[in-house]
């Protein structure tokens, strides 16, 4: 059994899988666009410990492509 069919079958990522990968060519930006309403609704519900959260999560991230951006 492929890889790709063990992930189609898990129940919700595999459907969210299944539509990037063989689905119309503009899933890629619905699925951003439903990310930043996401986000947006929590900044709504939660204020801002929902808009500063990510960012702080994402820190280590930057920091990483900013040592191999260095490094070259």
């Amino acid at each position: 059994m492929a890889m790709s069919e063990v992930i189609y079958r898990v129940p919700v990522l595999g459907r969210l899988v299944r539509e990037q990968t063989e689905g119309d060519p503009d899933n890629p930006l619905y699925l951003i666009l439903a990310l930043v309403c996401l986000w947006a609704s929590a900044v709504v519900i939660w204020g801002l410990p929902a808009l500063y959260l990510p960012a702080v999560a994402l820190a280590p991230l930057c920091l990483v492509t900013l040592v191999l951006i260095t490094r070259g």
